[in-house]
């Protein structure tokens, strides 16, 4: 089958609420959709600061999409959870994801911690197997995040393409997907080449840049102000069948402290220009002209 081209509307554009950290689930709400952002990604302490079915219905009713919900897991009991406990949190949440029209949960695996290797991968896959099925009958995936080593000691042990392929293998099962995250896996071998092979598995692509190796947790940048090959990436995903949303998703110290309703203007202009653009020159030129926002 040929691959599909043209370009991503901004239709298919979200935000994560932890961009706009500051503002309270209804600022999040207006916010994004006074800067012409139609979905949004879900925090999970933001629903739970408001009133979960508030949230819900507050969603619902401004007629958002959910691109996805954040975050589930930690099984190998980082998250102060039992296994037992961390696989009920995360049955909660498919079905929090579900009331609201959510494509994904993402989920993470947790720190490795005392376990072995080969144990905190039997953790996670009999995890995710045990909540498949569940998550099927919600209309809901599961979405495997892999992130850089620096998060390792906290979040997931996960951090590449192939050990995450080795996780969807297998769980061997529709709901269990993909969250690509461009900040954790833009600069990993040969990427532009895999988009074709992972495409199809990826529930959620999420966009922010960075400018060297992260050393911080909150160092993130906005979409070309760093040196990740953002246009490229959302193209090839395009190109070859991905038709999901893609998230912004800024944890920044420098962004959480600005003006939120430039930046999201300029976050859509920059996803515009981003995937309007014909060849990877284009987008390297827009890096050294970037926005004002």
């Amino acid at each position: 089958m040929e691959p599909r081209t043209g370009n991503l509307p901004v239709g298919r554009l979200s935000m994560n609420q932890i961009t706009t950290y500051r503002w309270t689930m209804p600022e999040d709400v207006n916010g994004y959709q006074d800067a012409g952002i139609p979905a949004i990604g879900l925090w999970r302490q933001k629903l739970t600061d408001f009133g979960e079915e508030r949230a819900v219905d507050l969603v619902l009713e401004a007629g958002m999409s959910v691109s996805s919900l954040s975050y589930a897991g930690g099984f190998t009991g980082s998250f102060g959870l039992s296994y037992d406990e961390a696989v009920e949190e995360t049955r909660e949440a498919i079905n929090l994801g579900s009331s609201v029209g959510a494509e994904c949960v993402v989920v993470v695996s947790g720190a490795r911690g005392m376990h072995t290797a080969n144990h905190s991968r039997r953790l996670f896959v009999e995890a995710l197997k045990s909540l498949a099925d569940h998550a099927e009958s919600k209309n809901i995936d599961l979405a495997v995040l892999p992130m850089h080593p620096i998060y390792a000691r906290q979040w997931t042990w996960l951090s590449t393409l192939d050990e995450t392929l080795e996780i969807l293998d297998l769980c061997n099962h529709p709901r269990v997907r993909l969250a690509f995250d461009a900040y954790h896996l833009g600069t990993e071998d040969d990427l532009l080449d895999r988009i074709p092979q992972i495409a199809p598995l990826t529930s959620v692509v999420r966009i922010s840049d960075r400018r060297e190796v992260p050393r911080s947790y909150n160092e993130r940048q906005l979409p070309s102000d760093g040196n990740l090959p953002l246009g490229d990436i959302l193209r090839a995903f395009n190109q070859h069948g991905y038709r999901g949303f893609c998230e912004v998703e800024i944890w920044s110290d420098e962004v959480w402290a600005g003006d939120y309703a430039s930046m999201l203007e300029g976050c859509r202009d920059r996803f515009r220009r981003l995937t309007n653009a014909e060849r990877a020159s284009d987008a390297a030129g827009m890096l050294s002209g970037r926005s004002s926002a």
